[in-house]
């Protein structure tokens, strides 16, 4: 996987090879973004399908199960974790029902990853297809954290969208915000662009409501990390960017696959994961703040549907009052 917590400085990959490992790759940032989460937990159950010491189908299945606990509880925000682990076990539970071979019962542990990985390309290329309808040539869109290709496994859902509108000749440039406190729209959303050779402007997170009321801004695209009947949760500072772009008239989009609903809980039912008070109070180790201040650090932030305008997925577009009917 590539290092997402290098770059920009550097392009480098790591190599995971247990369970241990995976778990910190997701929780120091290494891998992160919904869909590359959802195929790092199914690959993750193919690791340990290969990993495992029993030599008989029930007990690879059991340390499956283990593993996929593990992997689950690494961050619970994101539903796409979840979805790829629960996927792989799914297809584990229907080989254990028809081999007692344990390469067989391997080898359809890993098709069953790999194909989750393949399908998350063709589903943001449909997305991307989807929302490029949306912009028009000469369009300025606002995004909030990276959802680009580094945080899927290839092109991308809100960047995805800009993606495949440029394919299609439209003039498209992207005001992204930094996104405190990790920057992962400064680190990632703008080299993503940049090596893509699309315009990009870098705005602080504050700096969000300025750009709007000055009429800079066209569109919102965000991306999702779980999208239940009455909310979308996303990075933290997303629900300020609604407010802002409601309050100017300006078209909020949420880009995301159909993986990462979960029409079954309300925003109630949902954990917001709290990361570590150093990642505010420190930046390369050098202090920002009183070392001894309380910090509060929620990773998301739940955005109404009512602050949405739309959501963009790869079975087309749909508006608030169709999440309802589709939670019905």
């Amino acid at each position: 996987m590539v290092d997402q917590t290098q770059l920009p400085d550097k392009l480098a990959e790591i190599a995971v090879d247990s369970i241990e490992s995976l778990c910190e790759a997701i929780l120091s940032l290494q891998v992160r973004g919904a869909p590359a989460l959802g195929a790092a937990g199914a690959y993750g159950l193919a690791l340990a399908a290969k990993l495992s010491s029993h030599n008989d189908v029930r007990g690879m299945l059991f340390d499956l199960e283990t593993a996929g606990s593990i992997i689950r509880d690494s961050r619970p925000t994101a539903v796409n974790l979840s979805w790829g682990v629960d996927r792989v076990l799914q297809a584990a539970q229907r080989a254990s029902v028809t081999t007692d071979d344990p390469d067989v019962f391997r080898s359809a542990v890993l098709k069953e990853a790999e194909t989750i990985a393949e399908e998350d390309i063709t589903v943001n290329r449909a997305l991307g297809k989807a929302g490029a309808e949306l912009l028009v040539d000469g369009d300025s869109v606002l995004t909030h954290c990276n959802a680009g290709r580094l945080a899927c496994v290839g092109w991308g859902t809100a960047l995805g969208v800009i993606r495949s509108a440029i394919e299609q000749g439209k003039n498209v440039q992207v005001y992204a915000c930094e996104t405190r406190p990790l920057n992962q729209g400064s680190r990632l959303t703008c080299w993503e662009l940049m090596e893509d050779k699309i315009p990009v402007t870098l705005i602080c997170d504050s700096m969000s409501g300025m750009v709007m009321r000055q009429g800079l801004i066209d569109k919102v695209i965000v991306g999702a990390d779980r999208i239940t009947k009455d909310a979308v949760f996303n990075k933290v500072g997303t629900y300020g960017h609604s407010v802002l772009a409601k309050e100017h008239g300006i078209p909020f989009y949420v880009a995301a696959p159909l993986s990462t609903f979960d029409l079954s809980r309300t925003e109630r039912d949902v954990i917001i994961e709290e990361r570590g008070p150093d990642e505010i109070r420190r930046l390369d180790g050098k202090l920002l703040a009183p070392s001894g201040v309380k910090v509060y650090n929620p990773a998301f932030d739940a955005t109404p549907m009512d602050n949405v305008t739309a959501i963009i997925t790869e079975k087309g577009i749909f508006r608030p009052q169709d999440i309802r009917d589709l939670s019905r």
